[in-house]
Protein backbone atom coordinates (compact mmCIF):
# COMPACT_ATOMS: atom_id res chain seq x y z
CA UNK A 1 0.00 0.00 0.00
CA UNK A 2 1.32 3.42 -0.98
CA UNK A 3 1.01 6.49 1.21
CA UNK A 4 0.41 9.45 -1.12
CA UNK A 5 1.15 12.91 0.28
CA UNK A 6 -0.27 15.53 -2.09
CA UNK A 7 0.85 19.16 -2.01
CA UNK A 8 -0.70 21.72 -4.38
CA UNK A 9 0.98 24.83 -5.72
CA UNK A 10 0.73 28.54 -4.95
CA UNK A 11 -2.58 29.91 -3.62
CA UNK A 12 -4.08 26.45 -3.20
CA UNK A 13 -4.75 24.07 -0.31
CA UNK A 14 -5.66 20.43 0.24
CA UNK A 15 -9.03 21.10 -1.41
CA UNK A 16 -7.32 21.23 -4.81
CA UNK A 17 -7.00 17.43 -4.74
CA UNK A 18 -10.67 16.68 -4.05
CA UNK A 19 -11.22 14.91 -7.38
CA UNK A 20 -7.91 13.02 -7.31
CA UNK A 21 -8.12 11.63 -3.77
CA UNK A 22 -11.11 9.27 -4.39
CA UNK A 23 -9.39 7.74 -7.41
CA UNK A 24 -6.27 6.90 -5.40
CA UNK A 25 -8.25 5.57 -2.44
CA UNK A 26 -10.39 3.43 -4.73
CA UNK A 27 -7.17 1.77 -5.89
CA UNK A 28 -6.46 0.76 -2.29
CA UNK A 29 -3.99 3.41 -1.19
CA UNK A 30 -3.86 5.91 1.65
CA UNK A 31 -3.94 9.56 0.64
CA UNK A 32 -2.94 12.63 2.65
CA UNK A 33 -3.68 15.95 0.90
CA UNK A 34 -1.80 18.66 2.74
CA UNK A 35 -2.42 22.38 3.16
CA UNK A 36 0.80 24.32 3.67
CA UNK A 37 1.15 26.97 6.37
CA UNK A 38 -0.34 30.36 5.50
CA UNK A 39 -2.75 29.05 2.86
CA UNK A 40 -6.42 28.05 2.62
CA UNK A 41 -7.63 26.78 6.02
CA UNK A 42 -4.19 27.60 7.47
CA UNK A 43 -4.26 31.30 6.63
CA UNK A 44 -2.65 33.46 9.27
CA UNK A 45 0.11 30.95 10.10
CA UNK A 46 3.49 32.64 9.43
CA UNK A 47 5.41 30.81 6.74
CA UNK A 48 8.71 30.83 4.92
CA UNK A 49 9.94 28.20 2.50
CA UNK A 50 11.54 26.09 5.22
CA UNK A 51 8.23 26.22 7.11
CA UNK A 52 6.67 24.48 4.13
CA UNK A 53 9.43 21.87 4.07
CA UNK A 54 8.80 21.28 7.77
CA UNK A 55 5.03 20.99 7.11
CA UNK A 56 5.64 18.12 4.72
CA UNK A 57 8.31 16.31 6.73
CA UNK A 58 6.25 16.80 9.88
CA UNK A 59 3.15 15.21 8.30
CA UNK A 60 5.13 12.15 7.22
CA UNK A 61 6.74 11.74 10.62
CA UNK A 62 3.61 12.52 12.65
CA UNK A 63 1.67 9.80 10.84
CA UNK A 64 4.72 7.49 10.76
CA UNK A 65 4.27 6.96 7.04
CA UNK A 66 6.34 4.45 5.05
CA UNK A 67 6.33 3.78 1.31
CA UNK A 68 5.62 7.46 0.71
CA UNK A 69 5.02 8.97 -2.70
CA UNK A 70 5.43 12.74 -2.27
CA UNK A 71 3.60 14.74 -4.93
CA UNK A 72 4.42 18.41 -5.50
CA UNK A 73 2.56 20.63 -7.96
CA UNK A 74 3.92 23.92 -9.34
CA UNK A 75 5.54 26.01 -6.56
CA UNK A 76 5.32 23.14 -4.07
CA UNK A 77 7.85 21.10 -6.02
CA UNK A 78 10.46 23.25 -4.26
CA UNK A 79 9.55 22.27 -0.67
CA UNK A 80 8.55 18.75 -1.74
CA UNK A 81 11.95 18.16 -3.34
CA UNK A 82 13.68 19.21 -0.13
CA UNK A 83 11.32 17.12 2.01
CA UNK A 84 11.92 14.07 -0.19
CA UNK A 85 15.60 14.27 0.66
CA UNK A 86 14.90 14.66 4.37
CA UNK A 87 12.49 11.75 4.89
CA UNK A 88 15.13 9.23 3.85
CA UNK A 89 14.04 5.61 3.55
CA UNK A 90 10.40 6.53 4.13
CA UNK A 91 10.35 7.75 0.50
CA UNK A 92 9.25 5.46 -2.31
CA UNK A 93 9.13 8.11 -5.03
CA UNK A 94 8.68 11.83 -5.57
CA UNK A 95 6.41 13.13 -8.33
CA UNK A 96 6.79 16.67 -9.62
CA UNK A 97 3.60 17.79 -11.37
CA UNK A 98 4.49 20.55 -13.85
CA UNK A 99 6.48 21.99 -11.01
CA UNK A 100 9.52 23.95 -10.04
CA UNK A 101 12.37 21.92 -8.59
CA UNK A 102 14.66 23.11 -5.81
CA UNK A 103 18.28 24.12 -6.37
CA UNK A 104 20.52 24.59 -3.36
CA UNK A 105 20.80 28.27 -2.46
CA UNK A 106 18.17 29.31 -5.01
CA UNK A 107 14.64 30.55 -4.36
CA UNK A 108 11.41 30.35 -6.33
CA UNK A 109 11.87 33.87 -7.68
CA UNK A 110 15.53 33.41 -8.55
CA UNK A 111 14.46 30.55 -10.79
CA UNK A 112 12.12 32.80 -12.80
CA UNK A 113 14.23 35.60 -14.24
CA UNK A 114 11.43 36.52 -16.66
CA UNK A 115 8.84 36.94 -13.91
CA UNK A 116 10.82 37.82 -10.80
CA UNK A 117 10.03 41.54 -10.88
CA UNK A 118 6.31 40.85 -11.29
CA UNK A 119 6.20 38.44 -8.34
CA UNK A 120 8.25 40.72 -6.10
CA UNK A 121 6.06 43.71 -7.03
CA UNK A 122 2.94 41.75 -6.11
CA UNK A 123 4.45 40.75 -2.76
CA UNK A 124 5.38 44.37 -2.02
CA UNK A 125 1.93 45.66 -2.97
CA UNK A 126 -0.02 43.02 -1.04
CA UNK A 127 1.40 43.12 2.45
CA UNK A 128 3.98 40.40 1.91
CA UNK A 129 1.77 38.06 -0.11
CA UNK A 130 1.67 37.01 -3.78
CA UNK A 131 -1.81 37.88 -5.01
CA UNK A 132 -3.82 35.02 -6.58
CA UNK A 133 -4.29 34.84 -10.33
CA UNK A 134 -7.42 36.15 -12.02
CA UNK A 135 -9.77 34.17 -14.23
CA UNK A 136 -8.07 35.48 -17.37
CA UNK A 137 -4.80 33.86 -16.31
CA UNK A 138 -6.32 30.38 -16.52
CA UNK A 139 -7.55 30.67 -20.11
CA UNK A 140 -5.92 28.18 -22.48
CA UNK A 141 -5.11 25.67 -19.74
CA UNK A 142 -7.79 23.10 -20.52
CA UNK A 143 -10.16 24.28 -17.80
CA UNK A 144 -13.90 24.83 -17.99
CA UNK A 145 -15.43 28.11 -16.87
CA UNK A 146 -16.75 26.33 -13.80
CA UNK A 147 -13.34 24.95 -12.92
CA UNK A 148 -11.76 28.36 -13.32
CA UNK A 149 -14.42 29.92 -11.11
CA UNK A 150 -13.76 27.32 -8.43
CA UNK A 151 -10.01 27.87 -8.45
CA UNK A 152 -10.29 31.67 -8.41
CA UNK A 153 -12.98 31.64 -5.73
CA UNK A 154 -11.04 29.35 -3.39
CA UNK A 155 -7.49 30.64 -3.87
CA UNK A 156 -5.82 32.57 -1.05
CA UNK A 157 -2.83 34.95 -1.09
CA UNK A 158 0.49 33.09 -1.01
CA UNK A 159 3.08 33.95 1.70
CA UNK A 160 5.83 35.92 0.00
CA UNK A 161 8.71 34.63 2.16
CA UNK A 162 8.18 31.12 0.79
CA UNK A 163 9.05 32.48 -2.65
CA UNK A 164 12.17 34.44 -1.71
CA UNK A 165 13.90 32.14 0.80
CA UNK A 166 16.57 29.82 -0.68
CA UNK A 167 16.26 26.06 -0.88
CA UNK A 168 18.58 23.87 1.17
CA UNK A 169 19.75 20.58 -0.34
CA UNK A 170 22.41 18.27 1.04
CA UNK A 171 22.89 16.41 -2.24
CA UNK A 172 21.80 16.64 -5.89
CA UNK A 173 18.21 15.77 -6.73
CA UNK A 174 19.22 13.43 -9.53
CA UNK A 175 19.74 10.62 -7.02
CA UNK A 176 16.08 10.64 -5.94
CA UNK A 177 13.60 8.20 -7.53
CA UNK A 178 11.45 10.73 -9.36
CA UNK A 179 8.79 11.19 -12.00
CA UNK A 180 8.31 14.55 -13.70
CA UNK A 181 4.84 15.19 -15.15
CA UNK A 182 4.95 17.78 -17.95
CA UNK A 183 1.61 19.39 -18.79
CA UNK A 184 1.88 20.26 -22.46
CA UNK A 185 -0.55 23.18 -22.65
CA UNK A 186 1.78 25.01 -20.27
CA UNK A 187 4.80 24.48 -22.54
CA UNK A 188 5.96 21.56 -24.62
CA UNK A 189 9.34 21.11 -22.94
CA UNK A 190 10.54 21.01 -19.33
CA UNK A 191 12.78 23.88 -18.27
CA UNK A 192 16.55 23.47 -18.43
CA UNK A 193 16.95 22.44 -14.78
CA UNK A 194 14.39 19.68 -15.14
CA UNK A 195 15.79 18.57 -18.50
CA UNK A 196 19.18 18.08 -16.89
CA UNK A 197 17.68 16.04 -14.05
CA UNK A 198 15.85 13.86 -16.56
CA UNK A 199 19.23 12.62 -17.79
CA UNK A 200 19.47 10.67 -14.53
CA UNK A 201 18.62 6.97 -14.60
CA UNK A 202 16.43 7.61 -11.53
CA UNK A 203 14.15 10.14 -13.22
CA UNK A 204 11.29 9.55 -15.67
CA UNK A 205 9.25 11.94 -17.79
CA UNK A 206 5.49 11.63 -18.29
CA UNK A 207 3.55 14.00 -20.53
CA UNK A 208 -0.10 14.97 -20.06
CA UNK A 209 -2.01 16.76 -22.81
CA UNK A 210 -3.58 19.30 -20.49
CA UNK A 211 -2.77 22.53 -18.69
CA UNK A 212 -0.87 23.50 -15.57
CA UNK A 213 -3.65 22.48 -13.15
CA UNK A 214 -4.35 18.82 -14.07
CA UNK A 215 -5.96 18.04 -10.69
CA UNK A 216 -8.88 20.12 -11.99
CA UNK A 217 -8.72 19.61 -15.75
CA UNK A 218 -7.80 15.89 -15.84
CA UNK A 219 -8.11 14.46 -12.32
CA UNK A 220 -8.61 10.82 -13.36
CA UNK A 221 -5.73 10.93 -15.80
CA UNK A 222 -3.51 12.53 -13.17
CA UNK A 223 -4.53 9.88 -10.64
CA UNK A 224 -3.59 7.11 -13.10
CA UNK A 225 -0.26 8.80 -13.64
CA UNK A 226 0.38 8.90 -9.89
CA UNK A 227 -0.58 5.24 -9.56
CA UNK A 228 1.79 4.30 -12.37
CA UNK A 229 4.58 6.31 -10.70
CA UNK A 230 3.98 4.51 -7.40
CA UNK A 231 4.58 1.19 -9.13
CA UNK A 232 8.12 2.36 -9.89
Amino acid sequence: MTEFVLVAGAWLGSWAWDEVVPELRAAGHNVHPLTLSGLADRQGVPAGQQTHVDDIVGEVERLDLRGVVLVGHSYSGIPVGQAAERIGDRLARVVFVDSNVPADGESFVSGRPDGRATVEASIAANGGFWAPLTAADYVGQGLTDGQIARIVGSSTPHPGATLTEPAVLARPLDGLPATYVKCLLDGAEPNDDVAELLNSEHWRLVELDTGHWPMFSRPRELARTLLDAARG
